[in-house]
């Protein structure tokens, strides 16, 4: 299950990485650095809010859906989708009072407005996504996919042309996920017919949903802690030059382990579910594995090459700042997505979500501790540094606390000492190739690192590529021919 969801999410995958670039190469272009700044700050706010009110549900629909059956499937989404509008038209009259009353000049009530309207349309159609990537519909889900990533970035593209400034990339974010909704929810609407909501279920939900869903908050505290204090020390337009480069590495991450962990997840519940504890084992391993042999080298490269990459990705104004935090931003996103998308898992399958939102305070105090120290004095350095070292805590942290609970995620720690040799490999080789600046340096070193490091790490078979690449060629030979 975990391989075809891999290769299945790949395309989709794909499109979200370009988009991800490309919404860095447009909008840091269309936009001022004080708008690009706004857009940073009103994000952080509806990640929050979106956490806050309808994660739990998502959590929830993504987590039980394997264990249900029969008639209890139906009142699995009867309860999940009534549950969600009864939040809606409890949270959306709150959220416009509070932004009614916010002391914000008018352009960022309007941005954050929009961007605020639009989560429960997207609540709504990544309930119908989780419940595809449970069942193992891998193209339904990578359609989904594709489609809000594509028709995300051109509205929010038109809109800025349109010169609605910081509220652009919402706009998209809106209508995108809006557009999905008649293809998807009355097919999940019809799953729910019989259904019954049960409180003793909602309250099972809740438990294991709410602390993921305020886990998740302390970790968007973790990234937004350092853009309001930015924005109180050193003015929008700092925030916009952080966000940039913190968007540059982050977001490249965020896309591998995304796609991944979008077929990790659901592979590792049906192990831990249906499996023994040797299955299981084996599972988490072989994840583990492929996560530090894909994950390790990009963050790696994006330290080697973050100054051509922002003079290729990033508008002239705010690339210099952008390019100084990249290295850093991609270390912590790197700590950051192998704590989400592996260790962190240990709690979900124990469904002991109450000690992840306990693990989690750990770096997210630490978080803004450090950024209240270093901010100040450092600027967008410190913040960068501060997130690096919260990452680090967190990693620590996970490892700790999931061994206390007894789910032990495995780590491979021949494969990470293999692919770091592969990676100081790739750094030596990247580095003796003369810095000319610009697109040809960027596609030099990329090319040099990606050849060297898939040598390297096909000569030490690192997590195994050898004997993967084996079985696939055996799997292809076979079918070839009983066709």
């Amino acid at each position: 299950m975990f391989w075809r969801g891999v290769w299945g999410y790949l395309p989709a995958n794909i499109v979200q990485g370009l988009v991800g670039f490309g919404s860095i190469i447009v909008f840091t272009r269309l936009l001022t650095p004080e708008d690009f700044g706004r857009y940073a700050i009103a994000f952080a706010v509806m990640t929050l809010f979106h956490v806050a009110t309808f994660s739990w549900l998502e959590a929830a629909m993504a987590r039980f859906w394997a264990a249900e059956k029969g008639q209890a499937l139906a009142d699995h989404f009867l309860t999940l989708y009534r549950t969600a509008a009864v939040v809606t038209a409890a949270v959306l009259p709150l959220m416009a009072l509070l932004l009614w009353v916010a002391p914000i000049g008018p352009g960022m009530k309007l941005t954050i407005g929009i961007a605020l309207a639009g989560i429960p349309v997207r609540c709504l159609s990544k309930l119908a996504q989780e419940r595809f990537r449970a069942a193992g519909e891998v193209r339904k889900s990578a359609t989904m996919d594709i489609f809000v990533s594509l028709g995300g970035f051109g509205f929010g593209v038109a809109a800025a042309y349109a010169g609605m400034g910081s509220a652009s990339p919402f706009i998209g974010l809106l209508l995108a996920p809006l557009l999905t909704l008649p293809f998807v929810l009355p097919g999940e609407l019809r799953r729910a017919r019989g259904g019954v909501l049960y409180r003793d279920r909602l309250w099972s939900y809740a438990r294991y949903g709410y602390p993921i869903a305020a886990g998740l908050s302390l970790t968007l505290v973790m990234a937004s802690t350092d853009r309001f204090l930015l924005e109180v020390f050193q003015g929008p337009a700092a925030v916009g030059a952080y966000h940039a480069g913190y968007s540059l590495a982050s977001r490249t991450l965020d896309v591998l382990f995304i796609w991944l962990g979008a077929a990790g997840t659901p592979a590792l519940i049906m192990a831990w579910e249906r499996s023994n504890r040797e299955g299981f084992m084996a599972a988490a391993r072989e994840q583990a594995s492929t996560f530090i042999l894909i994950a390790l080298p990009a963050a790696v490269g994006l330290a080697l090459v973050a100054k051509p990459l922002a003079a290729v990705m990033i508008g002239e104004d705010l690339r210099a700042t952008a390019a100084s935090v990249t290295p850093l931003i991609a270390i912590s996103a790197l700590l950051s997505g192998l704590t989400a998308y592996y260790l962190s898992q240990s709690f979900v399958l124990g469904r002991r979500t109450d000690r992840l939102l306990l693990t989690l305070c750990v770096p997210a105090i630490s978080n803004v501790l450090l950024n209240l120290v270093l901010v100040p004095s450092m600027g967008v350095m410190g913040a960068a540094i501060a997130t690096t070292i919260s990452f680090g805590i967190g990693v620590l942290a996970s490892i700790a606390m999931g061994r206390r609970i007894g789910v032990i995620m495995p780590i491979p720690w021949e494969t990470l000492g293999r692919c770091a040799l592969a990676c100081m490999a790739m750094a030596g080789a990247v580095l003796l190739v003369p810095a000319w600046g610009g697109t040809w340096e960027l596609f030099v070193k990329a090319a040099v690192g990606a050849v060297v490091y898939g040598g390297v790490a096909w000569a030490l078979n690192a997590a195994g590529v050898q004997d993967l690449a084996g079985r696939l060629i055996g799997a292809r030979l076979t079918r070839r021919v009983t066709a």
